[in-house]
């Protein structure tokens, strides 16, 4: 079996995979985001998908089921006021209003625990609806 961390409250592991994912994002650029699952079973915390350097935000948005939950991580590449070059981490749990209770309570449970893992998160988004986050909440957080 892989390598992976517990998180001490749920029991939940984050595997290995999913950490080195984050860092390939966030050093090498390699990933535009990371999805990632709870399976329920196994009790880890596993990589659902990955987008490539070229894809954008309409492309994670798309691969958020509409029935179950996730978390996600996105690179937010942005020019500032000033003209600089900014890029910001922003992680999102997502728990749509048709996912199943027992799914809403695990990943709301978890989600500490992952992030915790996961070092270099700037901000946190919470969505039940695809409006709570929109590309313009994402940019409004990154100003």
């Amino acid at each position: 079996m892989a390598m992976a961390f517990k998180m001490a409250t749920t029991g939940m592991w984050v595997t290995e995979e999913c950490k080195s994912s984050f860092m390939e994002m966030k050093w090498k650029k390699v990933h535009r985001y990371i999805v990632f699952k709870i399976d329920e079973g196994s009790r880890l915390v596993t990589v659902d998908k990955v987008g490539g350097p070229g894809e954008g935000y309409d492309d994670l948005a798309a691969s958020l089921p509409k029935d179950d939950c996730r978390y996600a991580v996105f690179d937010f590449d942005f020019v500032t006021v000033d003209k600089c070059r900014k890029s910001k981490i922003f992680f999102i749990a997502w728990s749509p209003t048709a996912s199943r209770i027992r799914a809403k309570m695990l990943y709301a449970t978890s989600k500490d625990g992952l992030r915790r893992a996961l070092d270099g998160i700037h901000y946190e988004v919470q969505a039940t609806d695809p409006t709570e986050m929109g590309i313009d909440v994402i940019q409004d957080r990154a100003n």
